[in-house]
């Protein structure tokens, strides 16, 4: 019950200290380019890092969760994460911070890919409700480091408004710690795991629902990524304050949380959620035009409604475990989708400043993150139809069309020596107490 709890405090500290590398810089853009001589090539390369280095920790995560422990592969995302955040604050060239910056993002992408599987290994009974708080503390992370960066900087200087969030991941690796040093790592897994394909069978590049979650987060990933990147910016050119711009960055993060509650336990219950994906579409589109076409006073309406369709992030997390049954198929899944999604992604936030001329507008560059919807919702319709991973991946012994046995998660937990992979696990007992 205690290693148990341990985790879950794990879990909800790295949400929380997951974001704040990606949004503290946006609002200081001028600042730090002031300083650091950056051109416009060298910011359109800041804007992509995110996302670049999301799909090259998703491709390396494939590899990696068949050699390493989860724990420990969380561990190097927090180390990767803390010394990126420090070093591109004391960054003494262009060069500098952009290299700092892609290992801060790179363990941000180690983190992601990690996080489906764990919630998965430690909480497959309670997986809805805690995959909708997970996703929520994202969204309050990439807000709060919004809203203060220009108040810190003001205060302290940009070094110290973009250097202070790396306290907070290396908080995130106490529990995680205290879990490995004491040997009390406690798992509560599905009793079918037992039944599920061995790892190298479940091969999402070979279904509709791998290249169908990673269309959803391609588009998702772009859109999302240019706002934190470029919205600042945006409303900067049509009239706004730095500092109203910064904070309506941080509405538009903040938006994130009433729809990542509410998502993961609608998706979940729903058989074909293909109408939840429709509805974010709509309210990204919705609000593209409002920011691009109606008087500035009127900004914060439309980057609400813009920020509502960061639900499609959630939704994308919410359906790599809604479309696999097993810790393996859930990791495998969580690698391939999120690699080759945010390697599809990455071209969103370059291409966003490429396409922007000065004085000519951003309406080409919105029509860019228009069509990066297209793909989101053709991945929406892919993962449509209710069906597992698992069940049409090439597994031996099985006759064409034959599925495996479901029989859905326990709510028990079963302590185990540290260095015990959770699909080693036997059904535990089901009279043990859950979280």
């Amino acid at each position: 019950m205690r290693g148990r709890l341990t985790a879950l405090a794990g879990i909800l500290l790295v949400a929380f200290s997951a974001r704040e590398a990606v949004s503290a810089v946006s609002p200081l853009l001028g600042q730090i380019g002031a300083d650091l001589h950056l051109n416009a090539v060298a910011t359109g390369t800041l804007g992509m890092l995110p996302t670049a280095s999301f799909a090259v920790m998703g491709f390396l995560a494939l590899p990696l969760l068949r050699r390493i422990r989860l724990e420990h592969l969380l561990l190097v995302a927090l180390l990767l994460t803390t010394l990126g955040q420090l070093g591109r604050a004391v960054g003494w060239d262009v060069l500098a911070f952009l290299g700092f910056t892609c290992i801060a993002m790179l363990g941000i992408g180690l983190i992601n890919v990690v996080a489906p599987p764990l919630l998965m290994t430690y909480f497959p009974d309670r997986f809805g409700g805690l995959a909708a708080l997970h996703v929520t503390l994202l969204g309050v992370s990439t807000a709060v480091a919004a809203q203060f960066a220009n108040p810190l900087s003001t205060l302290y200087g940009w070094r110290f408004s973009i250097g202070i969030w790396a306290v907070l991941s290396a908080l995130a690796a106490v529990p995680w710690l205290i879990l490995l040093t004491t040997r009390r790592i406690v798992a509560c897994t599905p009793a079918n795991d037992q039944q599920s394909p061995p790892a190298n069978s479940v091969r999402p590049w070979r279904s509709s629902i791998g290249w169908g979650t990673a269309l959803v987060f391609a588009g998702c990933s772009s859109n999302t990524f240019a706002a934190l990147t470029w919205l600042p910016a945006v409303l900067v050119d049509r009239g706004l304050s730095e500092e109203t711009a910064g904070s309506m960055l941080a509405l538009y993060s903040i938006l994130a949380l009433p729809v990542a509650l509410m998502v993961p336990m609608v998706v979940v219950g729903m058989s074909r959620p293909l109408p939840v994906a429709v509805l974010f579409v709509v309210a990204f589109a919705i609000g593209y035009g409002g920011i691009i076409f109606a008087p500035p006073a009127s900004a914060a309406v439309w980057v609400v409604i813009a920020g509502l369709g960061q639900g499609s992030y959630s939704f994308a997390f919410t359906m790599i475990n809604k479309r696999t049954r097993t810790q393996s198929g859930s990791g495998r899944l969580s690698a391939f989708a999120q690699g080759t999604g945010y390697a599809l992604a990455s071209v969103g936030p370059f291409l966003f400043a490429l396409l922007h001329s000065p004085g000519d507008g951003w309406l080409a560059s919105f029509g860019m993150l228009g069509a990066w919807l297209v793909v989101l919702l053709a991945g929406a319709v892919m993962v449509n139809k209710p069906r597992m991973l698992e069940d049409h991946s090439p597994i031996p012994g099985l006759a064409p069309g034959e599925l495996l046995p479901f029989q859905g998660p326990t709510a028990a937990s079963r302590r185990t020596e540290a260095g015990v992979d959770a699909r080693d696990f036997r059904p535990p007992d089901p009279k043990m107490p859950g979280l």
